[in-house]
């Protein structure tokens, strides 16, 4: 079924790709008895399922838009500096972190959030935080699933 919007190019028009994206889930990557190199292409099927899910690419869409209009739009933006106020772009990283990887994503998510690894720290701040929670999301569910 083709899906309304292919979020992974609407990704990529913004300069976020698959490559960027497992780039910097490795920068955060601990080990748990797989390989980094195993554990990247196992992230890698991850975030292409998560990708293709309509309740993550929703998500990740609504931070594309929101990001367009009250950040690049406007000259004046009041959310240009990501004020302490904003809460909006929190809540959609953590929705898309929970969705792939339930409750324990939240936690994988802060630590992406914070430290801002790699495509993260050029992205604004709705699309930072939605990538977060995708990258978060899947290496959560790989952490769960190597247990």
């Amino acid at each position: 079924m083709k899906q309304l919007c292919d979020i992974k190019e609407r990704l990529q028009q913004k300069g976020v790709f698959l490559e960027n994206m497992l780039d910097a889930a490795m920068e955060l990557y601990v080990p748990h008895g797989v390989s980094a190199s195993d554990a990247r292409g196992r992230i890698r099927e991850m975030l292409e399922r998560s990708l293709s899910d309509p309740n993550v690419a929703s998500l990740l869409l609504g931070a594309v838009l929101l990001e367009d209009e009250l950040f690049w739009k406007p000259k004046d933006s009041a959310i240009k500096d990501d004020p302490v106020f904003l809460l909006s772009d929190e809540i959609i990283g953590m929705a898309i972190a929970e969705c792939i990887g339930g409750t324990y994503a939240r936690f994988e998510f802060t630590r992406y959030d914070q430290k801002k690894p790699g495509i993260l720290r050029s992205l604004g701040p709705f699309l930072d935080d939605a990538v977060a929670g995708l990258i978060a999301g899947c290496t959560s569910r790989f952490y769960s699933e190597c247990a």
